[in-house]
């Protein structure tokens, strides 16, 4: 499809002038009950990889609505940009069960309480949106 490759020309024309950790947070002090790192951390540079995609295809998006393209491909690239966003965070999801969750329940305790609710409201947050 043109459009889908018009979006992915905006995600791989990325200028490489931006520094690895433009935009990045503050590296976070363990919580309690949490081991150095994060679930996710083995995958950081395949997340972070997909992210970027992610932010061209907005920026694809943005220029579509910008170069007055057709309702039905703008919202086609809005639902492809959705579905990518969601497997991000399902991966994310499952890197924190996996490991987090994981842990505070071998460890037990309130932290594996707290650590239950936390992925179940996050979980109900993803089902919700």
């Amino acid at each position: 499809m043109r459009v889908k490759a018009e979006v992915d020309q905006t995600a791989e024309g990325r200028s490489g002038s931006e520094p690895a950790d433009a935009g990045a947070a503050p590296p976070e002090t363990p919580q309690p009950g949490h081991a150095a790192g994060h679930g996710y951390s083995p995958a950081k540079a395949e997340y972070t990889a997909r992210l970027r995609r992610i932010e061209g295809q907005v920026r694809g998006l943005q220029r579509m609505v910008d170069e007055d393209k057709y309702c039905i491909d703008i919202l086609t690239q809005v639902s492809a940009a959705t579905r990518a966003l969601q497997s991000v965070a399902l991966g994310l999801l499952s890197d924190h069960l996996a490991h987090c969750v994981a842990q505070a329940v071998a460890e037990g305790g309130p932290a594996a309480d707290e650590k239950i609710r936390e992925a179940t409201a996050a979980i109900a947050r993803l089902v919700r949106s």
